[in-house]
């Protein structure tokens, strides 16, 4: 197993001398936004940089610092939204300075999963390389880690999803210290059946005027309080390692796969 290069740890020279060995960088991206009242608003965060350090342990490649502040759409206390248009162009940014460096496949590792955070952060890996035609011999990568674990998969079409099963499982996995099971709660019964069927029908959409040309006005519906959209009941450490070992498994295999390009 090769040493992991988590580059927040490293110095310039350690840096210089690691990219001889690998052009290869996992970017962490988390989230700070709720996740119920059992689980802290680091979650996201948490799962994309635990997972991106065991992947690099595998593969000795680099895991950059994370980016912490995303999109989340909701609006309770201890989520921080930027825009979709800012998150899309930070890792933009991201991109430039690191192809500068000489890194040639930068992987961005979503430990958020929302509809318009995949979608920014894909617009910005993909304008990234639009924009920059004169930049070739590079792949840049959006990987969203629930993509990797059949048994994640599983859990989404059951329809558990946000600080539910698999994330609670993780928790305990991870920081078992930050979970606090004693206090969990979960919104309505009518409210969460329905962000059962759909997880964004937290939001409340909402028309002055019916017409297919007039776009809805979005906010979070009044009746979300706590955000938990699934079922926590039955979450424990060693599911929460099966999630983890299914998406390193996959993630070093598509590393692996980069590199011999």
């Amino acid at each position: 197993m090769s040493q992991a290069r988590i580059m927040f740890e490293m110095s310039v020279k350690q840096i210089r001398e690691g990219l001889k060995e690998t052009q290869t960088i996992i970017v962490p991206v988390g989230c700070v936004e709720q996740h119920g009242y059992h689980l802290p608003i680091s979650v996201d965060i948490h799962n994309a940089v635990e997972l991106a350090a065991r992947a690099s342990a595998q593969t000795g490649c680099f895991v950059a610092p994370a980016v912490h502040y995303t999109f989340s759409g909701g609006m309770l206390p201890g989520t921080i939204n930027i825009s979709p248009q800012l998150f899309a162009l930070t890792l933009m940014e991201i991109c430039q300075s690191l192809v500068t460096q000489g890194f040639r496949n930068i992987v961005f590792l979503l430990g958020h999963g929302g509809t318009e955070n995949t979608r920014a952060a894909k617009e910005g890996a993909e304008n990234f390389q639009r924009l920059h035609p004169q930049i070739t011999g590079i792949t840049v990568s959006v990987v969203p880690f629930e993509q990797l674990s059949p048994t994640m998969l599983k859990a989404f079409a059951e329809a558990d999803y946000h600080a539910a099963l698999i994330e609670t499982s993780l928790m305990l996995y991870w920081h078992p210290e930050m979970v606090h099971l004693e206090e969990a709660e979960r919104d309505g019964p009518e409210l969460v059946a329905r962000m059962r069927v759909d997880p964004d029908a937290y939001l409340l959409k909402e028309k002055r005027v019916d017409h297919p040309f007039v776009l809805a006005r979005l906010t979070q519906r009044q009746e979300m309080q706590v955000g938990v959209m699934g079922d926590y009941t039955g979450a424990n450490a060693d599911l929460g390692r099966q999630v983890a070992e299914e998406v390193v498994e996959g993630l070093a295999a598509f590393l692996r796969a980069l590199e011999q390009q």
